[in-house]
Formats: structure tokens, C-alpha cells, sequence
């Protein structure tokens, strides 16, 4: 279930915005009308659609904000005259600037943009996460390793042996070898 949060400076907007967003499959839309209100919003949404100018600010450095510090797909929607200054501010942010009058085709393929964009950002976020604890698990099995050559004078071969000889014999994995070769040996 897609949700979205869209902040905007009119009830007017709001009901227009918030059926577009329906039409593109956002099923929960919270309404917000001032920047300061978005900021307070506790879940992370799929989008985040601001309709600048807003009545306490122009929408630009809370979509800033929400770029930097969310893995939210960033909308913003201004006026023509605006559009290209404001798209030369925030490209680089990975917000995407949509200029008024809102043509519902482009619209479409701006979310579709959106959702692709985040979908490729989510998957690279696993990755690093996936990354970031392989190694983690080898700084441990290395160690491990530096202690079986310091406490018992075995070659870093011999120690990195040691280590997958004891995780075939217990039928464990090598970081639980090298974990338990920690507390053994640490002190």
C-alpha cells in the first residue's frame, strides 16, 4: 500500500492533489498545510508531494529537507516561471520539479519516475546493509585470526584453517568459530 504525505497551502489544492494521487495508487494521503506541520509527521512515506509556495515557506528548503533525510521520493510542484530556477536547485537533491498548470500525463510519468527512482535507492540501501555486515563478520574472523597467531603461534594459514576445519567439524559457520575464539582468547 503506497502512502504519500502532501503538503500544500489551500483545502482547494488539497482535494485536487489528493485525487490525483488516488488515481496513481496512493491509497493513504496525510494533508498538511505548512512546512513546519510536514516536518512533524512521524512514518516515512513512499512520496512526498509539496505544492509550493506554502504559507510558511516556499517549499524549497523543506524539500531539501525531506531529500536529505528520507528515503522518500521527493515531489515539487511550483510555477512555471520558477520551474527552471527551482529545478537547478534541487536536481542534484533528487527532487523532481513539476511546473503548474499540472498536465496529468506528465504527472503520471513524474510518479512513475518517482517510484522507479526509489525502488533502485531501497534496493542499494540493502545492499549496503548486506555489505556492511560481511564485513563486519570478517573484521571478527580477522580477529580471531590475530588471536590464534599471538596466543598460539600459528601462521595466519594455519589459523585461517583452523577456523574453517572447526566450522566443518561443529557444523557451524566460521564467524561463530571465530566469535567463540574471542571469548576464549581475548583476554
Amino acid at each position: 500500500m503506497k502512502n504519500a504525505l502532501l503538503v500544500t497551502n489551500s483545502e482547494q489544492s488539497a482535494v485536487a492533489l489528493s485525487k490525483l494521487l488516488e488515481e496513481e495508487g496512493y491509497e493513504e494521503i496525510t494533508v498538511t498545510y505548512s512546512a513546519y506541520s510536514a516536518e512533524q509527521q512521524e512514518p516515512e512515506f513512499d512520496l512526498v508531494c509539496i505544492n509550493a509556495p506554502l504559507a510558511d515557506e516556499n517549499g524549497i528548503a523543506l524539500a531539501t529537507r525531506f531529500a536529505d533525510t528520507t528515503r522518500s521520493g521527493v515531489v515539487i510542484i511550483v510555477s512555471k516561471a520558477s520551474s527552471d530556477k527551482v529545478s537547478d536547485m534541487l536536481n542534484e537533491k533528487g527532487v523532481l520539479v513539476i511546473s503548474k498548470p499540472i498536465n496529468r500525463h506528465l504527472f503520471h510519468h513524474y510518479l512513475l519516475f518517482t517510484d522507479c527512482f526509489r525502488s533502485r535507492l531501497l534496493r542499494v540501501e540493502r545492499e549496503n546493509d548486506k555489505l556492511k555486515h560481511m564485513v563486519e563478520d570478517l573484521k571478527i574472523i580477522d580477529r580471531a585470526k590475530l588471536l590464534l597467531v599471538t596466543c598460539l603461534n600459528m601462521s595466519e594459514e594455519q589459523a585461517h584453517r583452523y577456523l574453517e576445519k572447526q566450522a566443518m567439524d561443529l557444523q557451524t559457520s566460521k564467524l561463530a568459530v571465530a566469535k567463540q575464539v574471542i571469548r576464549t582468547y581475548q583476554n
